[in-house]
């Protein structure tokens, strides 16, 4: 391997310069690179981005084309299998080196080993790199050698970890090869909407790409760092840092807002409780590294015997925010306008479709799959199965969210339901989780009429809370179990 044998880098859910760790090795071998981004949706063990996710990649790698551009450098398009489009540059180009990030949830790690593979046949090395969580997952384990099944003492396990490495910064000017293999340009692949165009509430609230990323961070610092562990629940306040998306895609990563927090809660406190949330992020990646399977079925196998219903208008009704219960339609109309919910109104939305209308939490996950900005193979399903009851960790069957009780504490004075839903926004507060409960006259006057401007409750709670305590007894029944 002489100085002029190209390195291909493997861009994946990394899409960012600094802290790359597999970038600075490549970088550091002095040979030219080669970047590359591969549309695979037709492996065996790929999944294709949902339809938000495809607007936020297009935007993330026109991003990146044009840092690598500053620097001298080019990202290459192509779609197909990684392991046909990987095999066939590196016999192009005669590159011996393949780097990339590791994958840990969904198909990334099958997907790794059979490029691996491939590339071994034709002479030319994988090489893997950490770099998209804190922790990687072979090195948290029990005492027994076992992957964690439970957050408290998982996080308790990372936290007696030597802290990760110090975030690394962008190299500077990238060496170029003699010529470049064709590529293809973004536009070609489609992944924004056309006809229609539905994402102009996504461009209003998102900015892709790791510039993007790093701005929404600063921010989160300087205004919401020091209130989050008080506010973080609070839909109607902009108290969460929003870096959902920007962590998925790997513009910015968990190391660099790791030390960001840590460096900043030396002067302002509230970055305890934020870096929780860092750590459940690691949890689900690792349960999805260890149990494949999260995304499709049921953690608890017992929860293999529990009795969903089929009900299509149902499901239809909840997509569309026209449940009648206003804080479980607000979210799922910011879902559809904008990519994202608060994470607190994911947990009722939830909970609303698997207890309330006691419909497969698949369903679910694959409607988030396709309408999220962040949505992710593992965070997703493990949210999912938590709610559900199924996975691990899990809020136990019987906590069941009252979506009035819930708007009533986390949006009190309707800020959140009023700007999502503007059909009840003359209704006073006291009535606003709760049309159905105002007096005609009062209806009257804000010009609302339940089953028409907007609907009555679909179901009505305290029967919807027996029903599913009577399913889960059934299911706990055919499983076998006691109770």
């Amino acid at each position: 391997m002489n100085s002029k044998t190209p390195v291909i880098l493997w861009f994946r859910r990394d899409l960012r310069l600094a802290d790359h760790p597999a970038l600075l090795a490549a970088v550091a071998t002095g040979r030219p690179l080669l970047p590359v981004f591969v549309l695979d949706e037709t492996g065996p063990e790929q999944r294709p981005p949902g339809g938000a996710a495809r607007w936020w990649l297009h935007e993330s790698l026109s991003a990146l084309a044009a840092a690598l551009a500053g620097r001298g450098s080019r990202l290459l398009l192509r779609r197909g299998e990684a392991t046909d489009v990987l095999c066939r540059m590196a016999a192009e180009c005669g590159a011996a080196e393949v780097y990339c990030s590791r994958g840990y949830a969904g198909g990334a790690p099958a997907q790794e080993q059979a490029v691996a593979a491939a590339l071994e046949r034709q002479g030319c090395r994988l090489r893997r790199f950490a770099g998209g969580l804190l922790y990687e997952p072979e090195r948290i384990l029990t005492g027994q050698g076992r992957p964690y099944r439970v957050f408290t003492p998982f996080w308790r396990a990372c936290l007696a970890q030597p802290a990760p490495p110090r975030p690394e910064p962008a190299p500077g000017r990238l060496a170029a090869p003699a010529s470049w293999p064709a590529g293809e340009a973004l536009s070609d692949w489609a992944l924004q909407p056309r006809a229609p165009d539905w994402a102009g509430g996504l461009r209003e609230a998102w900015r892709p790409g790791e510039a993007g990323a790093m701005a929404r961070l600063q921010a989160f610092l300087d205004a919401d760092l020091a209130g989050y562990a008080e506010g973080r629940d609070r839909p109607d306040r902009p108290a969460t840092a929003m870096l959902s998306a920007p962590l998925s895609f790997g513009e910015i990563s968990p190391r660099q807002v790791s030390y960001a927090v840590r460096a900043r809660e030396l002067t302002t406190g509230g970055g305890e409780a934020f870096l929780r949330q860092l750590g459940w992020r690691d949890f689900s990646q690792h349960l999805a590294f260890h149990w494949p399977t999260l995304p499709t079925q049921p953690w608890q196998p017992a929860y293999r015997a529990f009795p969903w219903r089929r009900d299509p208008a149902a499901l239809r009704r909840w997509q569309r925010g026209q449940t009648g219960y206003p804080l479980v339609d607000a979210g799922m109309r910011q879902l559809w306008r904008t990519g994202w919910m608060h994470n607190r109104v994911r947990m009722v939305t939830a909970s609303f479709l698997v207890k309330h209308l006691l419909l497969d939490w698949r369903l679910g996950e694959a409607w988030f799959w396709d309408t999220l900005v962040d949505a992710d193979a593992a965070n997703n399903a493990a949210g999912w199965q938590w709610v559900a009851g199924s996975g691990a960790d899990a809020s136990p069957w019987f906590r069941i969210f009252n979506p009035v009780a819930q708007a009533r504490k986390f949006d009190p004075a309707g800020g959140y339901i009023r700007r999502w839903l503007p059909e009840l926004a003359a209704l006073p507060d006291r009535y606003l989780p709760a049309p159905w409960e105002a007096p005609a006259d009062t209806l009257r006057a804000a010009a609302v009429t339940l089953g028409e401007s907007y609907p009555a409750p679909m179901v009505e709670h305290a029967m919807a809370r027996r029903r599913a305590l009577e399913a889960h007894a059934a299911m706990r029944a055919a499983a076998g179990e006691a109770g």
